[in-house]
């Protein structure tokens, strides 16, 4: 591109000129070329998931967050999720059959689980687990796609079954075995404690893994598409995705409200705590999210849920104190967009139901494995392998100098 005509008419000397051109050039290559976090940046074409972040809405093949929550099931939701249609009573019956008889996990990964640190934490012993299955099993789903809705059931299956062995292991305890006659969410907690779950309890967990499921192209989803797409099997699809998931800016977000709420220690002190944390702008957990500009719909259903939960089992403080947080928020903070997402309420409601602070993210990839592996499917219906570009920031043509000379 010339730019002598340019140059003349605004008068300026050519060097000035071509100076000034030339960065507008580049800085106009790098916006176009370069978006922080991929913000808006569309990646990839889905028919799973599907979320209006201006208007509060999250669909999974269509149906409403809510609507699955009060209707559904974990098991339906993932049939949903995986095959595209919500299933036919038939249908649902051989589905859950099918992920009954997957629960057992191999004996070789649960020799593993007993040589893990028992101090280790369980994210990471849950994704090595799920890489793992790739030592005793297929690793044809990329290219066999009966082999990859085998995998897909085995995954959504043994994830619970892996984790609640984890979770006994860390307390030195033996693992228990998972029972075919309870549903998904009641299983899991059986092998935690070894104990049938009350309805309340099993019910909680199962809108829980509901609301968790599917969430469109976030950091994990993303992870997972990104390694299918070089044809990697499931298992190390799903490993991968579970290892993003583990960061306290995703997964881990629910762990870190609860560490927010025992900071502040009483409700009376909600206030206070949180008019100074707003005056030195420090991020409140579970306050905000990267799409809603609203309250996230799964935090209402899960809200509406944990009032059941409390009102039941009677109340704790640290729930008592999130509530206090949630109203000096709605105040403050919610004409600038800033609501309760997900993780705002799930870990008082899970440390309710008995489960550990550490266990919380884990229980996340349990449910959204169900997303995984249905955008693993739908990555291999019309692969592509990923190779973004990048705006390289470094220098040119370094001369090498020897090392007694440097």
């Amino acid at each position: 591109m010339s730019t002598s005509a340019p140059c003349g008419s605004l008068g300026l000397p050519q060097s000035d000129c071509t100076r000034l051109f030339g960065v507008l050039k580049m800085e106009q290559a790098t916006s176009s070329a370069f978006v922080p976090g991929l913000a808006g940046v569309v990646a990839a074409q889905s028919r799973v998931g599907h979320v209006d972040g201006e208007n509060g809405i999250l669909e999974y093949r269509g149906y409403r967050i809510e609507t699955l929550a009060e209707n559904s099931t974990f098991e339906e939701t993932a049939y949903l999720l995986l095959y595209g249609r919500l299933p036919k009573r038939a249908e649902l019956a051989e589905f859950k059959s099918s992920l009954q008889s997957h629960r057992q996990v191999k004996p070789e990964i649960l020799r593993m689980i007993a040589d893990f640190p028992r101090e280790g934490h369980p994210m990471a012993a849950l994704q090595t687990t799920v890489a793992a299955m790739g030592l005793v099993y297929p690793r044809t789903g990329a290219g066999d796609f009966q082999e990859r809705m085998i995998a897909s059931h085995r995954l959504i299956a043994q994830l619970p079954t892996m984790l609640a062995a984890i979770a006994r292991h860390s307390k030195g305890q033996e693992p228990i075995a998972p029972r075919k006659d309870l549903d998904h969410a009641a299983n899991f907690l059986w092998m935690i404690n070894g104990e049938v779950p009350a309805p309340i309890a099993a019910r909680t967990l199962d809108v829980a893994l509901i609301l968790h499921a599917e969430h469109t192209l976030n950091a994990s989803t993303f992870t997972c598409r990104v390694v299918a797409s070089t044809l990697a099997d499931p298992y190390a699809s799903v490993s991968a995705a579970i290892g993003s998931l583990g960061g306290p800016l995703h997964g881990g977000a629910n762990e870190e409200v609860l560490k927010m709420l025992e900071e502040i220690g009483d409700p009376s002190k909600a206030k206070a705590w949180f008019e100074d944390a707003v005056a030195k702008k420090k991020k409140i957990m579970g306050l905000g999210h990267r799409v809603y500009k609203v309250k996230d719909p799964r935090a209402y259903a899960l809200q509406t849920l944990a009032e059941r939960v409390f009102a039941e089992l009677g109340s704790t403080k640290l729930y008592d104190i999130a509530k206090e947080i949630e109203k000096l928020a709605a105040d403050k903070l919610g004409p600038r967009g800033i609501y309760p997402n997900v993780d705002f309420f799930s870990g008082t409601v899970y440390l309710k139901m008995g489960i550990e602070p550490i266990l919380f993210t884990p229980i996340f990839a349990i449910a959204r494995v169900a997303g995984y592996v249905a955008h693993y499917v739908e990555q291999m219906e019309d692969n592509k392998i990923y190779r973004p570009s990048q705006d390289y920031l470094g220098v040119h043509d370094t001369p090498y100098v020897p090392i007694d000379q440097r």
